[in-house]
């Protein structure tokens, strides 16, 4: 069994207030594809997707980045077609509040594809080479198989982007995927 894990897909993180720019905005149509692929094949889809509240002094992050995906905000929507594809599937999506890099941090995902069987993860979203690749490691240590579309994940960093690129593949034993055939980097 397998799950698509989309991962902090958002306004503030495609144009908003942390935003990866032109990357993150060209693997918009990728992105709502393979979700829309996905969850017509009835395989499990997760919506991961970054949460802070204004003003929490205590989160980690609010050092090093700013204020962005705050609770309530239109920052927190799902970019662009994403949107759409989320609508139009909402009850067939498992929308998952997360408030660290790792989806897997702080949450029930684990138990959640445990639950159904699931021992193959594809993961797409941004940033790579922060919590694409935070969600990848976890997966790994948690002995989940990998599959990372790389014509579906973007950075702020092209340095970075490219190195997780590099450590999925090489580190974490992860099978690259890009247009729907395997990619080595």
């Amino acid at each position: 069994m397998k799950a698509l894990i989309v991962i902090d897909y958002t306004v503030d993180f495609v144009v908003g207030k942390l935003p990866c720019g032109d990357p993150g905005i060209e693997i918009e149509p990728r992105i709502a594809e393979l979700t829309t692929d996905f969850v017509r094949a009835g395989d499990y889809v997760v919506m991961a997707v970054d949460m802070h509240d204004e003003g929490d002094i205590y989160h980690p992050e609010q050092k090093l980045f700013p204020p962005h995906n705050i609770r309530g905000t239109e920052g927190r929507a799902l970019y662009g077609k994403l949107d759409e594809v989320y609508t139009q599937h909402e009850e067939r999506i498992y929308w998952m509040d997360k408030t660290r890099y790792s989806a897997f941090c702080g949450t029930d995902l684990e138990l959640q594809l445990r639950a159904r069987g699931i021992t193959e993860l594809h993961l797409i979203g941004v940033c790579t080479d922060i919590c694409v690749l935070h969600t990848a490691v976890d997966a790994y240590n948690k002995g989940f198989s990998i599959t990372v579309h790389a014509d579906a994940v973007a950075s702020f960093n092209p340095l970075g982007h490219d190195w997780a690129l590099g450590h999925f593949q090489n580190t974490l034993g992860a099978r690259l995927m890009c247009g729907g055939e395997e990619y080595k980097v």
